[in-house]
């Protein structure tokens, strides 16, 4: 039932930008292709959605400019 429900949701979900290959993804954030492929499978193929994926992760993981008072 659950995976009834998985699929359907999938199909909902519309395709925002062109899509992506994952060798595509994988190249353009120099990310090996497990974990490309995980992104790719659990986001969808869309390139708006990846890139803004990735630009968070990428925003997330700086840290904040040290500050010397």
């Amino acid at each position: 039932m659950t995976n009834v429900l998985n699929a359907e949701k999938r199909l909902r979900k519309v395709l925002r930008g062109r899509p992506y290959s994952v060798n595509e993804f994988a190249r353009k954030y120099r990310l090996d292709e497990q974990e490309a492929k995980r992104l790719y499978e659990k986001f969808g193929p869309s390139s708006t959605d990846l890139d803004l994926l990735m630009s968070a992760k990428c925003s997330a993981s700086r840290k904040p400019p040290t500050c010397d008072l």
